[in-house]
């Protein structure tokens, strides 16, 4: 008896060491350099009037691929970009479908939102003065990323292997709500105003030796330390640095939280740029340290994409009112192109098709909403979901901000001015915050998540 018991053993401990345990997950990672190779115009802030001069460090993008025990896979992809437009979204997500297999639920696709990243096409169409030449780099650029996106996908889900998920939130605090905290009298209030949420998501990868072999984690705050020529992932690139400094062979992978209204703050130097990415990186690797939730390898996935009503465009009155009035440069060109659609009797859209998406890894939801999502709807999700769910932003699509039903109201960048940024007709209306949320509660029932 007790030999069969060492035999049956020993073929247990074969299978697993080549791979064909039935209950754990699978995981494999690659990652390519998107450093653009020719200077090229920077997206993220108006006042930018040439293209890049120079390169802190490269940005990247990266891969996860991760099997659950019954073969159901998922592909995480994080890029050190301002954003990607539907179009692109669309592109790449089709083309993982045909490859791979893989839908939209299935895919997420992460922009940290750093402003010291390349434009892309289809983005930020009214903000810059770009000529021609400039306009073919970027789309050039745009059609070399899709292909580097495409086979680091592809490189991942051929590295899949036996690995253990876990999960657990940290915290740091270098974030400050912008709407509530002006930064000229900053440093002379002895308190900050929210909303805030501090939270440090943390996805722990350990593969069969008990190696780490990826580091996931996310943050709100806007990635805007820097504002120079230098191409770079802002801190969120120097956070991404310090961890595989401290953890050799593991892949560092960042994804924005709901971080549209808050930024780092003081800003304006590498140095600034620098501490903060070793403070999330400290706050990550404390994590890292101690005990972490162990992950079940079950995974389902829901993903739709909601109408988020807009509001009416502004009326040929109106709009040729802000071609002759207005002051500011991106206003008048947003302004002139809707009134040439309106002249040849473009309609404009009436909704935007929103993406919305749930992962369940086990008992850890991940929530991804598409834009720029502000503080809000994190803390909403989490009293819905939570407090442990992970809230990701700026994922699959970033149309424009995507305010609170508060912020609408009370008007602002957030809330009102910043859809001419993105070209959007007009801005969000009010409901938009119970459209969101609505479903958001329905991906997570198909997902099985239990609600409190």
């Amino acid at each position: 008896m007790k030999c069969k018991l060492v035999i049956v053993s020993c073929f247990l401990l074969l299978c697993s060491s080549l791979g064909y345990a039935q209950n754990t997950w699978k995981a494999g990672t690659a990652r390519a350099a998107i450093t653009p190779k020719q200077p090229i115009w920077m997206g993220g802030f108006a006042s930018r009037d040439r293209a890049s001069e120079s390169v802190l460090h490269d940005i990247w993008a990266k891969a996860l691929a991760i099997e659950d025990a019954k073969g159901n896979k998922a592909l995480l992809i994080t890029m050190d970009l301002l954003g990607i437009s539907k179009p692109l979204s669309d592109g790449i997500r089709q083309e993982l479908l045909t490859r791979y297999g893989l839908t939209k639920g299935q895919v997420i696709l992460s922009t940290s939102h750093t402003h010291s990243g390349p434009v892309l096409d289809n983005a930020l169409v009214d903000i810059y003065p770009v000529n021609e030449a400039q306009s073919a780099a970027i789309s050039t650029y745009t059609q070399w990323l899709k292909t580097q996106v495409i086979e680091v996908a592809g490189k991942a889900l051929k590295d899949l292997a036996p690995a253990t998920i876990y999960a657990q939130n940290g915290v740091t605090r270098f974030q400050v709500n912008r709407r509530n905290n002006p930064v000229a009298t900053l440093n002379t209030v002895p308190d900050l105003n929210g909303p805030n949420e501090y939270s440090v998501p943390v996805l722990k990868v350990v593969n069969q030796k008990g190696e780490l072999k990826a580091i996931t984690f996310g943050y709100a705050c806007h990635p805007t330390v820097l504002n120079t020529y230098g191409l770079s992932g802002d801190y969120v690139g120097f956070a991404q640095i310090e961890l595989e400094k401290y953890h050799p062979g593991a892949q560092a992978m960042f994804f924005q939280g709901a971080g549209a209204d808050q930024n780092p703050l003081p800003r304006g130097t590498v140095a600034i740029a620098r501490q903060y990415g070793r403070e999330l990186a400290a706050a990550v690797d404390r994590v890292l340290e101690e005990d972490m939730k162990l992950l079940t390898p079950q995974l389902t996935v829901a993903y739709s994409e909601a109408a988020l009503p807009l509001r009416e465009v502004a009326s040929e009155a109106e709009l040729t009112k802000i071609v002759e009035e207005t002051k500011v440069d991106y206003y008048k060109r947003w302004a002139q192109r809707w009134l040439q659609n309106a002249r040849k009797g473009v309609k404009a859209p009436v909704s935007y098709p929103y993406p919305v998406q749930v992962w369940k890894m086990g008992d850890q939801s991940l929530v991804t909403l598409g834009g720029e999502v502000v503080v809000e709807y994190a803390i909403k999700i989490k009293q819905l979901l939570g407090p442990s769910t992970f809230v990701m932003g700026y994922a699959n699509d970033v149309m424009g901000y995507i305010p609170s039903s508060t912020i609408v109201r009370e008007g602002g960048y957030e809330g009102e001015t910043s859809q001419m940024v993105y070209g959007q007709p007009a801005a969000w209306r009010a409901d938009l915050e119970t459209v969101i949320l609505t479903e958001v509660k329905k991906m997570a029932d198909q997902a099985g998540v239990k609600i409190p």
